[in-house]
């Protein structure tokens, strides 16, 4: 259990409700998603200052693809445009990065990019920020389970340990939906949620600080009871 100082070590965060922002403005949806992009790098720094060891973002998902091509080409170049023009200050600042999910069906401008934000990045040891992008959770399952060691004596920890994620322990989603649209689901199993109406281009630091301090008051029993109730 924890104490109500205590930070999450891993926060997920589904980053939900860009288009929607825009349209609810009269803008194209494309308008959301570079404001979101802006979201993001508040987000970034606001995790750094506040000492929070691994964020990690959810960018585009293997569903995402449905999308109109225009808008999928959209994010593309929105990426592209974000790992090129923050690497140097995200090295500067010590945050490693490094992009989770499928790289085959990428554009090879994105894939180039990713390759060199994570090389810009690498020796980073004050955070690290990984982003989801072509992510699937029940994929990444299905795939470890593939690679699984015929006999193994500990499947549970063989399979975490070739899913290869942290536990999650603080899991956001903006946007005022409540579900977790096959985002970390093996590693999310014992996370601590926190859906907020907010759609991501308005998300601020005061946003994460109100659902850390949300995290320090929720009790976490993985399954044990308290020493009070014991007592009882």
């Amino acid at each position: 259990m924890q104490s109500g100082t205590e930070r999450p070590r891993h926060t997920a965060i589904v980053m939900d409700g860009n288009g929607r922002w825009a349209v609810s403005r009269g803008l194209p949806r494309i308008a959301g998603h570079r404001e979101g992009a802006s979201a993001v790098r508040r987000t970034v720094e606001a995790a750094r200052a506040l000492g929070l060891p691994i964020l990690t973002l959810y960018a585009f998902s293997s569903d995402n693809w449905s999308r109109p091509r225009p808008e999928v080409g959209a994010l593309f170049t929105l990426l592209r445009e974000y790992l090129d023009g923050e690497a140097t200050r995200l090295r500067d600042e010590g945050i490693r990065l490094e992009v989770i999910g499928r790289r085959d069906r990428l554009p090879d401008e994105v894939v180039a990019a990713i390759t060199r934000a994570e090389g810009t990045t690498a020796a980073g040891s004050s955070m690290r920020l990984r982003i989801a992008v072509d992510y699937s959770a029940r994929e990444t399952i299905a795939r470890a389970a593939r690679r699984l060691p015929r006999g193994s004596e500990s499947p549970r920890e063989d399979l975490s340990r070739l899913i290869g994620g942290p536990d999650v322990d603080l899991l956001i989603r903006t946007g005022g939906e409540q579900r977790l649209s096959d985002f970390l689901l093996w590693e999310a199993a014992y996370a601590e949620l926190v859906f907020l109406p907010c759609p991501w281009p308005e998300f601020s630091r005061s946003h994460l600080e109100a659902a850390i301090e949300e995290f320090s008051r929720r009790q976490r029993r993985f399954g044990r009871i308290d020493d009070a109730a014991e007592a009882v």
